[in-house]
């Protein structure tokens, strides 16, 4: 059997806070011959585990890390790795993926609003500019619900 995962599932499995759903999603996984985790549903449960269970950085870059090691797991893993990358120098896990792959496209520029996203990639010897000013508060802003 060929899966692919969505983003509840993974949360499911990870937090473990629906013992039936993890229990059912444990049952459909161990017959799986693939498990396709698309990059956007990864940009997402980093999200959930960082912003809605109060995960550190450490332990998302660690849940990602685990799942790469599934035998069965097929991942876009250059863009994965890069999203690890700026998560574990502090910054955002999809901003890293949006970078790298945003350079696969022909993108020799990751620009952004966000003084975060943009100074991260630098210190990382990659191409990257801010536009505009900061926001007045500090904060970052997003997308979405970021």
């Amino acid at each position: 059997m060929k899966l692919t995962l969505d983003t509840h599932l993974l949360v499911r499995l990870t937090t473990q806070d629906d013992p039936g759903q993890e229990a059912l999603a444990l049952q459909l996984l161990k017959k799986a011959t693939l498990i396709a985790v698309p990059t956007p549903v990864l940009c997402e449960w980093v999200w959930v585990l960082l912003r809605g269970y109060r995960h550190t950085q450490a332990q998302a870059a660690h849940a990602v890390r685990t799942l790469l090691q599934v035998r069965q797991v097929v991942c876009h893993t250059p863009a994965v790795l890069a999203g690890l990358a700026l998560l574990q120098a502090g910054g955002d896990f999809a901003d890293g993926v949006i970078a790298f792959e945003g350079g696969l496209l022909g993108g020799a520029e990751f620009v952004s609003f966000d003084r975060q996203a943009v100074e991260l990639p630098k210190g990382q010897k990659r191409k990257a500019r801010l536009l505009g000013a900061p926001p007045s508060s500090g904060q970052r802003q997003g997308l979405g619900g970021e």
